[in-house]
């Protein structure tokens, strides 16, 4: 194969689409939630799956997990489902009773997006997806109209994103970005991998993993060691499902956080420009617990909805837009 290609198929009865690159790389997405399936690379022993998402139809189905989700227009939990913006409450769970209340991930984890466009040539695939279902009325709790688009662009060695939320309603809306892969750099466990997160301080949460109020929210590494991977070290038995602030950028104005496996000698890189980083490994899911680490790139603090220090961040005006770049990088591996 000369050149990047992409198909279209089908995934358990799933449209789908799969991007190709010259050296055998592939990575699968879905339509449904823009949902990343798979990603394939190659390495000396054969191809390695470095996408621990959903296995079949039925799994996809049940969205456990939120593998790989999209999610918008909030990403993670906002407390009690409600919420307050521009001096007024906003109840997402109407009528549901206070011990059954969760949210969490946004709108469109199953929704299905149009496909915008392809291309593909010698450089790169890139496909754009869209979904402009988001308006008032659709979702309880969330009178605001927002068209999102998608894009993927798979180069040499990387899955890079890009996402545009337009505010197309007349009104400011509370609206931010966050992606959820989960990734397994080599067929080892995760205890034995090496996690490294550039980053000055942790996110302290209540039991219901939400973050703590105000300041209280936000320790240095200093003084929390157990949670301190900004020199890279070795997972172990540590449950890890934390958030990262104060994202230190290299000297290309990236965060790059990165899972090693040792035995595979391969490394999977995370990159995103600002934000909040957020790691997990996966102790609760059930399917497969333990056997990949989510590294979460989100544009503002779970519960941000809440959160006086996050208006800024998540306030989008009338006609404006937010665009957030993340993606994934991959070398190594036998």
């Amino acid at each position: 194969m000369s050149g990047y290609q992409i198909d279209e198929l089908a995934f358990d009865g799933h449209a789908a689409l799969r991007l190709r690159a010259p050296d055998g790389t592939q990575v699968m997405l879905a339509r449904r939630g823009a949902t990343v399936l798979s990603i394939r690379v190659p390495g000396e022993q054969g191809m390695h799956e470095l996408a621990d998402s959903y296995v079949d139809g039925t799994d996809f189905d049940s969205l456990k997990g939120s593998r790989f989700a999209i999610m918008a227009p909030f990403a993670n939990r906002i407390d009690k489902a409600r919420y307050r913006f521009g001096g007024k409450t906003y109840d997402m769970q109407p009528g549901v009773d206070e011990d059954k209340r969760a949210i969490r991930h946004g709108f469109v984890r199953d929704a299905l997006f149009e496909l915008e466009s392809t291309q593909a040539d010698a450089e790169q695939a890139k496909v754009v997806l869209r979904f402009d279902g988001i308006r008032p009325g659709a979702f309880d709790g969330y009178p605001f109209a927002i068209d999102l688009r998608v894009s993927f662009t798979l180069r040499e060695g990387a899955l890079s994103l890009s996402v545009d939320m337009h505010n197309t309603g007349e009104e400011s809306a509370p609206c931010f970005f966050g992606w959820h892969p989960y990734l397994r750099p080599g067929s080892t466990p995760v205890d034995s991998w090496v996690l490294t997160v550039p980053a000055e301080k942790g996110v302290r949460t209540d039991e219901a993993l939400l973050p703590l109020p105000g300041e209280a929210a936000y320790v240095a590494l200093d003084d929390w060691p157990e949670r301190d991977y900004r020199r890279g070290d070795v997972i172990g038995e540590r449950h890890i499902d934390a958030g990262y602030v104060g994202l230190v950028s290299d000297a290309e104005g990236c965060v790059r956080s990165q899972l090693t496996d040792p035995a595979s000698g391969r490394t999977i890189t995370m990159w995103q420009h600002s934000g909040v980083a957020l790691m997990f490994t996966g102790d609760t899911l059930s399917r497969d617990p333990r056997t990949s680490v989510a590294m979460e790139p989100m544009q503002s603090m779970t519960n941000a909805f809440n959160r006086e220090d996050c208006v800024d961040e998540i306030t989008l005006a009338a006609g404006a837009r937010h665009v957030y770049h993340c993606g994934l990088a991959w070398s190594g591996g036998q």
